[in-house]
């Protein structure tokens, strides 16, 4: 089995025992980002549609370095603190694809690391 692994400064560094991201098989595989700011670590202030914006940020810059953009995105997950955040999340999320949108689920969920609002994940295919 072929696997790298993608690791770029521009991204939040992780927060345990996992990648950023890893490409097998001609496919990219996303680890769930959150709002951190990736040169503090810190995570982002304001309300949900700030925070969703870092989360695409975050992705799109290890899209970026693994080669690819939100164009070669097949799958995402959205994981919220509330689904009464979902019109927010979905208007930014949305801005972020040119209209080829990729398969999805959104799912609110009991807690989020760093008690955050939103984490999503992605598979791309290279």
């Amino acid at each position: 089995m072929d696997k790298k692994i993608i690791n770029t400064a521009r991204a939040p560094a992780p927060i345990g025992p996992y990648n950023q991201a890893i490409i097998s098989n001609n496919m990219v595989f996303i680890s769930g980002q959150i709002p951190l700011i990736p040169q503090t670590n810190e995570l982002v202030s304001g309300d949900i549609a700030t925070e969703t914006h870092q989360v695409m940020r975050n992705l799109q810059e290890i899209l970026e370095e693994a080669g690819i953009n939100f164009n070669h995105v097949v799958k995402s997950t959205i994981f919220l603190s509330d689904m009464g955040l979902f019109t927010s999340v979905n208007e930014v999320y949305g801005s972020y694809f040119s209209g080829d949108y990729p398969a999805r689920e959104t799912v609110a969920v009991k807690g989020l690391p760093k008690n955050v609002n939103v984490e999503i994940s992605m598979i791309a295919t290279m």
